[in-house]
């Protein structure tokens, strides 16, 4: 009798989802990720990608992937062949940047609008879905419900600002990565969904079409 190490069973291949059923989702490569109790990690093509199982054994399934041609674009299958969304290229209009989502047979989504920033903030964003009203995307640290809230949220933004501009002077080079910020994305007094820069999505209201949060992070907040 030989004694040994067990061999890990291969794990079984991941299966797309559903995309309208899709709660939270990041954008990339990565279908299996190292982890304690996975030592090779497993790539496929990019794609909008669906969180599943325990953090030791972590899975990302693709629902929607990413088209390679130059239009902003996903696809149900991985061959390109059946189209999901698209987004239009940017129009200025009013000083905002619109880029309006389309769905198969091209008929409008939704329109996502750059709004220009303000100081000492960045830009913001907004989205318009047919039928709802408007979804307002805003720093988290400036979306409270109350002004002694949001004073008191832009006090903190300043005072990190200015933590990241003193380590960036300090650091050789002079520069840091910058980091992703999180928005908080309104409808009224809903929260409808939040975003960790351009690759982590949390939606949290049923009735947001799915593809304009995709084509969200297809466009990139930037």
């Amino acid at each position: 009798m030989v004694f040994g190490r067990k061999k890990r069973a291969e794990e079984p291949p991941v299966e797309p989802v559903d995309w309208r059923q899709v709660h939270k989702f990041v954008v990339g490569t990565v279908e299996r990720p190292l982890t304690v109790k996975r030592k090779t990690a497993v790539s496929g093509p990019r794609a909008i990608r669906v969180p599943q199982g325990s953090e030791e054994l972590r899975a990302f399934a693709p629902c929607a992937y990413v088209g390679t041609g130059p239009t902003l674009s996903l696809y149900e299958d991985p061959e390109g062949q059946r189209l999901l969304c698209s987004v239009d290229a940017p129009q200025e209009i009013g000083g905002e940047r619109h880029h309006t989502v389309r769905d198969t047979d091209g008929n409008t989504i939704g329109t996502i609008r750059r709004i220009p920033p303000r100081r000492p903030f960045k830009h913001t964003w907004r989205i318009d879905q047919p039928g709802r009203p408007e979804i307002v995307g805003r720093n988290e640290l400036v979306s409270g419900d109350s002004k002694a809230e949001v004073l008191g949220r832009t006090a903190l933004k300043m005072a990190m600002v200015l933590a990241d501009s003193a380590m960036s002077m300090g650091a050789e080079g002079g520069d840091t990565p910058t980091r992703p910020r999180t928005l908080e994305w309104r409808s009224a007094e809903e929260t409808v969904m939040v975003s960790l820069g351009s690759t982590e999505m949390t939606l949290r209201a049923s009735w947001l079409d799915r593809r304009l949060a995709f084509a969200f992070a297809l466009v990139e907040d930037r």
